[in-house]
């Protein structure tokens, strides 16, 4: 299975960008699929996930700004980030969960200008 993430990108503070993840497979019945972020230096933080029995899950820096949406026909989750800030650059990394190991796709770095 390969996680395929893509839509990073040099924005300005309160502009928006929109990151794609798409799986080698179904991803209608995985427990879980979201995104991560790093900043160089820091541990890697969690952001916002689907998670298998509940709704949307945010980490409270980014719920009122971010929301993430699924496609199961297409297997691929989205993060539609809004308002972003410059504490927002990061390289942002989606995974899924399901049995076996955690899968993790590449990063896609996100720079925002102030």
């Amino acid at each position: 299975v390969q996680l395929q993430a893509s839509g990073g990108g040099l924005v300005q503070a309160g502009g928006s960008l929109r990151l794609s993840c798409a799986a080698s497979r179904s991803i209608a019945t995985v427990n879980a699929m979201g995104w991560y972020r790093q900043i160089p230096g820091k541990q890697r933080e969690f952001v916002a996930a689907f998670i298998r029995g509940g709704g949307p899950t945010y980490a409270a820096s980014v719920k009122a700004r971010f929301t993430i949406s699924r496609d199961n026909a297409k297997n691929t989750v989205f993060l539609q980030m809004n308002s972003l800030a410059p504490e927002d650059t990061a390289v942002y990394s989606c995974f899924l969960d399901d049995f076996g190991p955690r899968l993790w796709g590449q990063g896609t770095q996100v720079t925002v200008s102030s």
